[in-house]
């Protein structure tokens, strides 16, 4: 009985460290929690200028996207997140968006966002380092920045990607929370949509 015990203890193991092998394989960090500072970096623009975070933020703050050109779901918010774009401008808000698909060339992105007349800055994530340092996992996947690039919100634009459907604005209320010096109220929300493709 003891061998059988000792057997089955040995089995159990080894299956819970190739477990957790694979798990790790498949694995994206945690993102940073509600209020840490994000970090300054550096990312190429489509056109291959490199572009810093200090450079790009509003003086009020920073949307972060992370987006995608073959995304359906992201697709459907296009011309969503270019009105974002302009009304929070304005107001010192400047929004980023971010393509860390290492499907897609800095030269779709470029063409993409032509043909949707998607006017922000849109930064390529070669290696998805950012995509890795903020745990992104999805497109459309958003993060909001306050002036001293604290993170106040991380996740969805709204509730669904048929406009038609929308009855929560997750990303403009934390928005407008932020200018008004108030708490956000809902500081998370699960991002859906497509999973980023990440570099082998």
């Amino acid at each position: 009985m003891k061998k059988l015990s000792a057997l089955l203890l040995t089995l159990a193991a080894a299956l819970a460290i190739a477990g957790s092998a694979l798990a790790t394989d498949n694995d994206v960090p945690a993102p940073p929690a509600i209020g840490a500072t994000i970090v300054d970096f550096t990312l190429p623009d489509t056109n291959g200028k490199e572009q810093s975070l200090a450079s790009l933020k509003g003086k009020n703050g920073t949307v972060l996207i992370f987006i995608a050109v073959q995304c359906p779901v992201s697709n459907a918010y296009n011309e969503r997140m270019e009105k974002l774009a302009q009304d929070y401008k304005a107001r010192g808000i400047t929004v980023v968006g971010i393509n860390s698909n290492s499907s897609e060339t800095a030269d779709a992105v470029k063409a993409h966002a032509a043909a949707h007349n998607l006017s922000f800055v849109i930064l390529k994530d070669n290696g998805n380092k950012i995509a890795d340092a903020l745990g992104a996992t999805k497109t459309p996947e958003a993060y909001v920045l306050d002036v001293n690039n604290k993170l106040v919100y991380h996740g969805r634009i709204d509730n669904s990607r048929d406009l038609a459907q929308v009855n929560s604005n997750e990303l403009r209320e934390a928005l407008d929370a932020t200018l008004s010096g108030k708490p956000v109220a809902k500081t998370t929300a699960a991002a859906f949509g497509c999973s980023i493709k990440r570099a082998d």
